[in-house]
């Protein structure tokens, strides 16, 4: 609206040069436009296939109608690939080209390919433990083969993927580091939880108590706490001790002996039920009681629904001990444990993290509907999220330099519960020439078909959802975990999905979960709870899809697996 601001901004910069244009946002990209009128002289650095952060605000389309935008600019496609086999460009190539919303270019190495380089490999596993025990063991292969651990990176979708790892190098003595983050034990949420869980196990635990007593804020400030401290330091007692006692006097304002006298009961209930519930079932109740869960829960962050996922991760690996007091030793052992930073070590990050980064090996595990295209992208961005996964898919394979495998898991514990997969789509994006799939018996314990990839209609059954792959598997430590969790409400003996065979279309959108035959879960007018939406009602059922008018975020489409009755 100032046109003098304007004409002072054109007169100052005659010549724009933006890198990574396909990672701007909106308001970046009317203020380049208004930059550019002047002189019109605008160069963008960029990469359609690798526009992945739309969650975060940025556009793809702002290079996609880059040459509508400024009538005369030239497109210079930079094609030549100096880091990658031919078969990993041959794979990330033949995967991007099914999405729609992109400007298209041939990915090419020099020279001819090398017979001796390796074909991207397609590997599966029983669970994500067993996933994880396998790439560990081939890491441990990589490296006795004269490779760096620098050299070597595990990209997962979502953060939580990364616990099992991190504990199954802890215990084969591998050296990692978490790229873009903290390490899982050391996040917030996670330390957090375990400060409750150690002080309900431990109660002179003073460094717990002093982490959680206001968290969530119950009202109880820092003066209040340097009280107890003043308290049980001249009376030698831990700070819980100090608190149950000060409530009993006049020591603090109502306003804050209240919420104190209230954490104290509920420290010793729990403590009260540590023999009585089973741990894992405890830990959940701790963190619903406390308010903690309900805290993310109410978090508009984009961060939330992470944390969300990271907690409930927490308590599923509790399943491995038989107490809370074992898991929590396990952990000290874990925290306590040099991070090396300075010695060779295995990567672990997030695809969004790898961005821009290479690795001579790559491992890619959870390649499955739900998390990865994630269930969530789906929900919310339709197609344009189910493109911007696939683009993260190319961004993961092309990371690799020399060597790059791909996993996926028959069962993996989400919410809480063991459940079938279904192999990734993108699975069945990739061409034959360029894949391989890992046999049964091989040297990853794979338990592929091999007969090959690419077919002509993607959305159709796919090789890899028989349970008869799996087969070979059932002398494994996964299948002997399966046995014995089968009774206990664990996951069926063959993994056979409740979905049907793959992806289907509902309303030209792609979706992760094809419609259940039967009776909908929820019926209209039904109360219903979302992780990231919150409360609402239900106001359409259209098989597994539900329209919900959420109190604060209005009127949303939804899978009913996403949502709780309330």
């Amino acid at each position: 609206d100032n046109k003098d601001v304007l004409a002072e901004y054109h007169r100052r910069y005659k010549f724009i040069l933006v890198d990574e244009y396909q990672d701007t946002n909106v308001v970046q990209y009317l203020w380049l436009r208004l930059l550019a009128q002047g002189s019109n002289n605008i160069c963008c650095v960029g990469d359609d296939d690798q526009s992945i952060y739309g969650w975060r605000g940025a556009e793809v389309d702002n290079i996609l109608r880059y040459e509508r935008d400024f009538p005369g600019a030239k497109v210079i496609r930079l094609e030549r690939n100096y880091r990658s086999t031919s078969h990993i460009l041959g794979a990330a190539s033949h995967l991007i080209a099914h999405n729609e919303a992109r400007l298209g270019k041939t990915l090419f190495t020099d020279g001819d390919a090398d017979p001796d380089d390796d074909k991207v490999k397609v590997a599966s596993a029983w669970d994500s433990e067993e996933e994880a025990r396998a790439i560990g063991e081939e890491i441990e292969r990589v490296q006795r083969r004269g490779t760096s651990l620098d050299e070597v990176a595990i990209l997962v979708r979502a953060s939580f993927q990364m616990r099992e790892f991190e504990d199954r190098f802890i215990t084969l003595g591998l050296p990692y580091r978490v790229i873009g983050g903290p390490r899982f034990y050391e996040r917030m949420e996670i330390r957090d939880a375990l400060a409750y869980f150690r002080l309900v196990s431990q109660p002179a635990d003073d460094l717990a108590f002093e982490r959680i007593v206001n968290t969530p804020r119950r009202g109880i400030g820092e003066t209040s706490v340097r009280t107890l401290h003043d308290y049980a330091r001249r009376n030698a007692v831990p700070l819980l001790q100090a608190s149950r006692d000060l409530v009993a006097t006049e020591e603090f304002a109502g306003r804050t002996r209240v919420p104190l006298n209230a954490f104290v009961d509920s420290i010793d209930r729990w403590r009260d039920q540590l023999d009585a519930l089973k741990h894992t079932d405890l830990a959940e109740l701790i963190l619903e009681e406390s308010g903690y869960t309900q805290m993310w829960q109410n978090d508009r962050s984009a961060e939330a629904p992470g944390r969300l996922e990271n907690l409930k991760e927490l308590i599923r690996s509790m399943d491995e001990f038989d107490s809370m007091a074992g898991f929590l030793e396990h952990i000290s052992l874990v925290m306590d444990r040099d991070s090396g930073d300075q010695q060779e070590a295995v990567s672990i990050m997030t695809l969004h993290s790898a961005k821009g980064l290479e690795f001579d090996t790559v491992f890619l595990p959870g390649w499955e509907e739900g998390l990865f295209p994630h269930q969530r992208a789906l929900d919310e961005g339709g197609r344009s999220g189910l493109e911007e996964e696939r683009r993260l898919a190319y961004v993961g394979i092309t990371r690799a330099k020399r060597t790059c495998l791909i996993w996926f898991a028959a069962n993996r514990r989400i919410h809480g519960s063991w459940q079938s997969s279904i192999p990734s789509r993108f699975l069945d994006e990739l061409p034959e020439a360029h894949v391989e799939v890992q046999e049964a018996g091989t040297s990853y314990g794979g338990y592929g078909g091999g007969r090959g990839f690419g077919r002509q209609n993607p959305y159709g059954q796919s090789r890899f959802d028989q349970a008869e792959r799996f087969a070979s598997s059932y002398d494994t430590p996964g299948w002997q975990r399966a046995q014995r969790n089968r009774d206990a409400g664990g996951f069926q003996a063959k993994p056979q999905s409740p979905y049907g065979r793959g992806p289907k279309l509902i309303e030209g959108e792609l979706v992760a979960k094809s419609v259940v035959e039967g009776e909908p879960k929820f019926k209209v007018g039904e109360r219903v709870f979302h992780l990231k939406f919150g409360y609402g009602d239900v106001t359409a059922v259209e098989g597994n899809k539900l329209t919900v008018e959420f109190d604060k975020a209005g009127q949303k489409r939804v899978v009913d697996s996403f949502v709780e009755r309330k």
